[in-house]
């Protein structure tokens, strides 16, 4: 009898064990390039063991890029996001690249009740503050974090609507927060989400933040009216020789640069009309001529524009500007990266490049991690910026370039090590140098060392083909960009349509006439006016457009893009 109640007993609490430890569900994971078992076991919350126990494949051929594996799910297991213990606190010194989002994630905090801990971090982290954060969890910088955003929930939200407003599957949101399994959503809830989700959404210091989208708006202005100002010089072209015609419009000159910027401000009308907004655009061919821009400023009836556009040369633009007529009229600078005149109704679409250098700067001061290997390259004519990091980081290695245009190898891998991250600010605009400088470091990338190079200014040299974009993804090259030229649906389907219409594939002009119009358009017929501080931020295919008053007078563009390369592609990382 003693023994029958004892194997009974025995499989009471062996059931009950085995219960305890079965899996509720697995999920598929798809192991990505770089991903280790240990930053898996990090995602998902469970031991490099229990993945291991789950796919036996692993200790026989090691983790393999794209091997599936088995992910299991502990229905039991106790969440740490809903019932977060705050008992005593410890002292903890930020480092770069944590943010108020990834802390109050890794110690299942809402942000509100991080910043009631810590008062001073409302308004951000700062490198090197010391916070206070609850005792029993220690948080580790990996480099796989970098590939990750965060959401925080809102109201009522579930996790159906979640992943149809992200663009990503139900499964991959729980496999990535384990702490869905039951379903269970608070309101400023924490959640992880991989970086190649982004919905219609802007990235803010790693958050996933609502972007402004126009297009879906109440309008109040429904008939808009606007002037184009282009430089097409139809008079140079020789319309009864079909040979010299071609000739002169298969190079890029005004002519071809005007077409290509009126094809994409017709596209952008031809949207405006198909939401109910009639837009009318009288286009003018300038001639490149002062005389015959003042002869057509003289000619329009004024009364009744609600907006200019070009012209795109700055000096006709400046001498355009300053005239009486239309100083109650809004003028948008579409191309230029000059300075233009700051008259009080001037916009200039296009970020300036002194302003946008000096945002970049002190966005690479904030990333630099001083604890590991820096290196300053500069040429003579960037010695002045370059300078300015070595004032700020007085330990880095200051090497500028030879005569000849070129950086001695044996001294950069002198200067570079093995133990330690490798830090590189490369300054200069000089395309022999540019490819000596990434080809050189590349070559210095191997398993025991990593090169990751910034820059305050890119401009065009590093679209040549003399610089490889593998070498730039190699040494992961991060840069400031005023505009973002990235695949997506809606560039994809503008493509298709402008090349049913056109018989041609969309230069960068035509990209960029379609985003400016459409924005002014917008802009104007949500409020009547372009400047507003209802609206923040607005992105379209390739360009943001932050409208803020510019010291100098009118309005200058500060929406811009930090990205970096990576592998073949380019990405846009955290601000």
């Amino acid at each position: 009898m003693k023994l029958r109640l004892f194997f009974f007993f025995f499989l009471i609490f062996g059931f009950i064990s085995f219960s305890q430890i079965t899996p509720d569900r697995f999920i598929v994971h798809k192991v990505k390039k770089k991903e280790t078992l240990y930053s898996l076991s990090k995602i998902y919350n469970i031991s490099i063991e229990t993945i291991k126990e789950y796919n036996p494949l692993i200790d026989k051929i090691g983790l393999k890029r794209k091997m599936k594996l088995q992910i299991p799910f502990f229905k039991n297991k106790p969440s740490t996001v809903d019932k977060p213990v705050l008992v005593s606190y410890k002292k903890h010194i930020v480092k770069p690249k944590e943010t108020k989002w990834r802390l109050a994630y890794e110690y299942g905090l809402k942000i509100s009740e991080l910043e009631k801990i810590n008062p001073e971090i409302v308004s951000g982290l700062k490198i090197g503050q010391q916070i206070l954060l609850p005792t029993g969890k220690d948080t580790i910088v990996n480099d796989f974090e970098n590939e990750l955003n965060y959401y925080q929930v809102k109201l009522n939200e579930n996790i159906s609507q979640l992943s149809q407003k992200i663009g990503i599957s139900k499964d991959s949101l729980i496999a990535y927060n384990p702490s869905l399994i039951n379903n269970r959503l608070q309101a400023e809830m924490i959640l992880k989400i991989p970086d190649e989700f982004t919905g219609n959404f802007d990235i803010k210091n790693g958050l996933l933040s609502e972007r402004i989208s126009l297009k879906d708006s109440f309008f109040s202005n429904n008939y808009l009216q606007l002037v184009c100002f282009l430089p097409f010089k139809v008079r140079e072209i020789e319309f009864d020789s079909v040979k010299k015609t071609n000739a002169k419009l298969s190079k890029r000159n005004l002519h071809t640069i005007s077409t290509d910027f009126y094809f994409g401000m017709e596209m952008a009308k031809e949207f405006c009309d198909s939401i109910g907004i009639k837009t009318k655009i009288k286009v003018i061919d300038t001639q490149n001529d002062l005389s015959v821009i003042d002869e057509k400023i003289s000619s329009i009836k004024w009364e009744g524009i609600n907006a200019i556009i070009g012209p795109l040369i700055p000096k006709n633009f400046d001498f355009f500007s300053k005239n009486s007529q239309i100083s109650d009229v809004p003028i948008i600078s579409p191309l230029s990266t000059k300075e233009i005149a700051g008259e009080k109704n001037v916009f200039q679409s296009v970020g300036r490049l002194k302003r946008l250098r000096k945002v970049m700067m002190n966005y690479i001061k904030n990333q630099i991690d001083t604890t590991q290997n820096l290196l300053v390259i500069t040429d003579s004519i960037n010695f002045k910026v370059a300078n300015q990091f070595k004032n700020t980081f007085p330990d880095a290695h200051f090497v500028e370039s030879e005569k000849g245009g070129f950086v001695i190898p044996e001294l950069i891998d002198s200067l570079l090590v093995d133990s330690l991250k490798n830090q590189v600010i490369f300054e200069s605009q000089n395309l022999g140098l540019a490819a000596n400088v990434t080809s050189l470091l590349n070559s210095q990338v191997g398993k025991n060392r990593d090169v990751h190079l910034y820059s305050s200014l890119r401009t065009a040299i590093y679209d040549n083909i003399n610089i490889s974009r593998k070498h730039l993804g190699n040494i992961k090259f991060t840069y400031l960009n005023d505009n973002f030229p990235r695949e997506t649906i809606e560039r994809k389907k503008f493509k298709d349509k402008f090349l049913k219409k056109y018989g041609d594939y969309p230069s960068k002009e035509s990209y960029r006439a379609f985003d400016v119009t459409l924005d002014v358009i917008l802009r104007l017929a949500y409020q009547n006016k372009i400047f507003s501080n209802k609206i923040e931020e607005t992105n379209y295919i390739e360009n943001k457009f932050k409208y803020l008053p510019d010291k100098g007078g009118g309005y200058s563009n500060f929406g811009f893009y930090i990205l970096q390369n990576k592998d073949y592609d380019i990405i846009e990382i955290k601000k």
